[in-house]
């Protein structure tokens, strides 16, 4: 990452920008390095409020700077995707799998000039409907391991080679809003109750709370675990303009409180290279990076760069396998970010 100067402003002659049709939320970078043969993958979801909604798989060439849609690669979906992940691991064969989540968990095969589903997995055992979820997150160590949030109150963990339920807990008092892991066997999630709450697949009958809304019954809707420093989790609050910093070995108090949005956070992604680094984007059409120090000063802290999109910022992704990338969701528009 660049040294920048404070409030320094992230250029726009470094930036690429896709137009879709339809307003875009979720929105997925693959994790696979450009190769020769094939340019970085992204996939977008719209955002439309009926049944019939549309993920598009675009092309980016990070040389020529252009981001293109593959028509043959997009495909309708159930209902907005509430999250879109690309298989974690680069290692995968000649194609990726991507992970939708909406009324069910579903797995697609995106090959070089077709798409195909692979599997819809349903986590009600009593009904062939199942909780709305929320997100979900797929497990970098044992990518066989899927774990979802749903408005249920659940978290359910996927074996997905096998299409079978490995656990459901009931993880918290109201709706689940994001989940993320740390380890293999370990990951956290945040709630309408307004807790983050770690659990042990190891210890299914026990969770840790680390943190709790100030205001009580705050709902906490997103979740980031730094993958560079598991100590380090990030989560935000409803209609909130805070980013908290939580380290788990102190828990109920945050070790920092980014406060320099001018309104609502939306996303926020760490750094795939950088365990001191974190990126923040919301309604005031700011994405801010934020550089945390080692100790921070009275007056809070101030972010390194920043950049202004066109609209409310709904969506962010930081790219781990072109981490000079960020990616933005605004309006019907995705944009890629040069840091």
């Amino acid at each position: 990452m660049e040294n920048t100067t404070q409030e320094s402003h992230l250029r726009s002659e470094n930036s690429v920008t896709y137009e879709s049709p339809y307003p875009l939320y979720a929105m997925a970078l693959s994790s696979t390095s450009q190769t020769r043969t094939r340019n970085h993958r992204i996939a977008v979801g719209s955002f439309i409020e009926e049944y019939a909604n549309r993920v598009e798989i675009l092309s980016f060439d990070a040389e020529t700077l252009t981001l293109t849609s593959q028509p043959e690669l997009s495909f309708d979906h159930p209902y907005p995707p509430t999250k879109l992940m690309f298989h974690p691991s680069s290692l995968q064969k000649s194609f990726d799998v991507l992970a939708s989540s909406g009324d069910y968990l579903r797995l697609w095969e995106v090959r070089d000039g077709s798409i195909e589903p692979i599997s819809v997995l349903n986590n009600s055992k009593t009904s062939e409907f199942c909780a709305p979820l929320t997100s979900f997150d797929w497990n970098d160590v044992e990518p066989r391991r899927i774990g979802t949030s749903s408005i249920d109150t659940t978290c359910t963990v996927w074996d997905i080679e096998k299409c079978v339920v490995e656990t459901q807990l009931i993880a918290h008092d109201k709706e689940v809003y994001d989940i993320a892991w740390g380890e293999a066997r370990v990951f956290a999630s945040v709630s309408a109750d307004g807790s983050v709450r770690i659990f042990d697949l190891r210890d299914k009958e026990h969770s840790t709370i680390i943190y709790e809304s100030p205001q009580p019954d705050t709902p906490l809707l997103r979740l980031a675990w730094n993958k560079q420093d598991l100590r380090y989790m990030a989560t935000t609050l409803m209609d909130s303009n805070k980013v908290v910093i939580l380290d788990i070995r102190s828990p109920t108090m945050p070790v920092a409180e980014l406060e320099r949005h001018r309104a609502s956070v939306n996303a926020i992604a760490w750094a795939p290279q950088s365990y001191r680094h974190i990126c923040s984007a919301g309604d005031d059409t700011q994405a801010l990076i934020w550089e945390l120090p080692t100790v921070a000063g009275p007056n809070g802290i101030d972010p390194m760069s920043m950049y202004s999109a066109g609209a409310e910022i709904n969506q962010l992704q930081w790219s781990a396998a072109q981490p000079d990338w960020i990616s933005i969701a605004f309006s019907n528009k995705i944009q890629l970010l040069k840091v």
